[in-house]
């Protein structure tokens, strides 16, 4: 790549050319399959011009400021980038990203927290939507409500990583391979390997140094990314079992609970909850915000609901406890007590 000449647009007061060619630079050794003679070249198209420089500069501030919120941004856009390719697509793709880093990068997070989810996802489900597949290996995903999976399923072992939400995994034969390969399940905490199994796979919100792994068949293996130095710290689930685990450990393990995994039927499933966690769970599955307040937080709800019609589910507490439902708008829903 050369300077272009001077361009008479710029994004956030740089050369929209230059912006551009950082941005592929940047996308190309973030794709990770970069090698050292490409290295070396984005080093020499750096040196060439003090303003390819400033340009690079920006974009790796953009991307600290961004790790908090996102992760690694530079091998999202590049997953979402290289995936375009080399036409009207690519350069559309590249352009917009260019937009976003030089014009306003927190802004754009800002206004679509799942933004980046959905660029570094092979598959996503948005709010309130439940997606299932069934993958070459024979192996079914279910993906729950606000999800995201990246598959790399071609090589000598299997992999899904999960970005962000809720994942159902009923493993696969892998016919095709004899033996079958393993399969891996990625998340930020940690590395899950299950062994002939069905299984859910839940990972925290953006910031949550957590993730859960509930068990309804077989047995799986879990190995925190501390394990990488300490193999003590990996633990292997149970059928029957679900443990919550970090980057460190895998806290204990407990018995699974009546109506784990109903979810993937389209359902959740309450047996005593307190209403301020039933409504947490419940706000996974619609837009908008809804508030517990505290004087009704306390109060217990059983029974099962369908997650198709979420303003029914509201509309029922009142029925079923002493609350009121107020909305401001339908994304804006507070349960409190009964006036």
């Amino acid at each position: 790549m050369t300077r272009t000449s001077a361009s008479v647009s710029s994004i956030g007061g740089v050369d929209a050319g230059i912006a551009q060619q950082a941005v592929e630079w940047w996308v190309m050794l973030g794709s990770g399959d970069a090698t050292e003679t490409l290295r070396a070249a984005c080093v020499r198209w750096r040196e060439a011009h003090p303003d390819h420089e400033r340009a690079w500069r920006h974009i790796e501030k953009a991307d600290q400021r961004m790790r908090h919120v996102s992760g690694t941004l530079g091998a999202a856009v590049a997953q979402a980038a290289l995936r375009a390719p080399r036409s009207r697509g690519r350069r559309m793709a590249v352009k917009g990203i260019a937009g976003a880093l030089f014009a306003g990068t927190g802004a754009w997070v800002a206004t679509d927290p799942l933004a980046v989810q959905r660029l570094r996802a092979d598959v996503h489900t948005g709010v309130g939507e439940c997606r299932t597949l069934r993958l070459a290996d024979g192996t079914t995903l279910v993906l729950n409500t606000r999800s995201a999976v990246r598959l790399s399923m071609d090589g000598d072992t299997r992999r899904i990583s999960l970005i962000n939400g809720e994942v159902m995994i009923t493993t696969g034969k892998d016919a095709g391979h004899a033996p079958p390969r393993p399969l891996l399940v990625v998340t930020a905490q940690a590395t899950l390997q299950p062994m002939g199994t069905r299984f859910a796979v839940r990972q925290g919100g953006q910031g949550t140094d957590a993730g859960w792994v509930q068990v309804f068949e077989g047995a799986v293996r879990v190995a925190p990314k501390a394990s990488d130095h300490d193999a003590g710290s990996a633990r292997i689930v149970h059928a029957g079992e679900q443990a919550r685990f970090t980057s460190q450990d895998v806290a204990s393990v407990t018995s699974l609970a009546d109506g784990d995994g109903a979810w993937a039927d389209g359902m959740v499933v309450a047996v005593d909850m307190r209403l301020d966690a039933f409504l947490a769970e419940l706000s996974r599955y619609r837009r908008g915000y809804v508030r517990c307040d505290p004087a009704v937080a306390a109060l217990r709800v059983s029974g099962t609901y369908p997650l198709v019609d979420t303003d029914a589910i509201l509309a029922m507490l009142p029925h079923a406890l002493p609350v009121s439902v107020a909305s401001v708008t339908r994304y804006w829903v507070t349960i409190g007590p009964r006036g």
